[in-house]
């Protein structure tokens, strides 16, 4: 566990001096787009100081909708040299109440069409960007975006990976053999109340038996499900720093 936070956090300050350099020539910008009817308000970020093409990453939003917090990770992606695009799932752009969330995100997350819909209308964006490789795509996705991304994989979308960030890995969606054609990453936490252990299990029985090429992290002693975003409750700054720098090496080995 040692090693793996000395290596983690190693690439994390390797990176930031990019990062650093690059942070006052983000362009960011809102982008509105409509799918059946709904208007949807996504959030691009790039380094514009870089003309030539580089890899395209969707970024899925919490449970709220999409946020501050979506947003700066589309702006952390723009730093790490990436194209970013943090879509919209729910519509007009906005976050909801807490209060609100947990009805939303399970309408919207059951819904599996409309789900695809949604995010193949934002794919398309993304890879129409004159600075994206269209060829080398990936999505990201935090709890509620994270079980997006998970069953984006399941459905069958053709991108290079995804990465789910203490997702909702048990949907009702479940994959079949051959059904999965992207690289996946999971990262959760051992005692994350939404996923408890039989539901870690029951993920990872699937991935093996749909031959999945996945990895699942899954990080001692945290109990908490969102453990990034600092905003919130049950931030865990090492662990985040440990999942993001992790997310990094895959994205290397996708799109080398």
């Amino acid at each position: 566990m040692k090693l793996i936070r000395i290596v983690s956090l190693l690439i994390l300050s390797i990176t930031s001096i990019y990062a650093q350099n690059a942070a006052q020539n983000i362009h960011t910008e809102s982008i509105t787009y409509t799918v059946d009817g709904q208007k949807l308000v996504g959030y691009l970020a790039y380094d514009k100081s870089v003309s030539t093409k580089r890899p395209g990453v969707l970024v899925i939003h919490e449970w709220q909708g999409i946020n501050d917090y979506a947003k700066k990770r589309a702006v952390d992606l723009a730093k790490e040299g990436y194209v970013a695009f943090a879509l919209d799932m729910y519509g007009d752009g906005k976050e909801i109440p807490q209060s609100e969330a947990r009805a939303k995100s399970g309408a919207v997350g059951s819904d599996f069409p409309l789900i695809q819909k949604r995010f193949t209308a934002a794919l398309n964006i993304l890879k129409n960007v004159e600075y994206v490789d269209s060829d080398k795509i990936a999505a990201i996705g935090y709890c509620f975006g994270g079980g997006i991304v998970l069953n984006m994989a399941r459905l069958g979308t053709d991108i290079k990976g995804v990465v789910g960030f203490h997702s909702s890995i048990n949907t009702g969606l479940t994959a079949k053999k051959g059904d999965i054609n992207t690289k996946i990453l999971a990262i959760q936490g051992d005692s994350d109340p939404v996923a408890p252990l039989e539901k870690q299990n029951a993920f990872v029985k699937e991935m093996k038996e749909s031959e999945a090429d996945f990895t699942y992290i899954v990080y001692g002693n945290l109990p908490a499900h969102n453990f990034t975003n600092p905003s919130g409750q049950t931030y865990y700054e090492d662990e985040a720093n440990m999942a993001w720098a992790s997310m990094l090496v895959f994205f290397d080995s996708l799109f080398k």
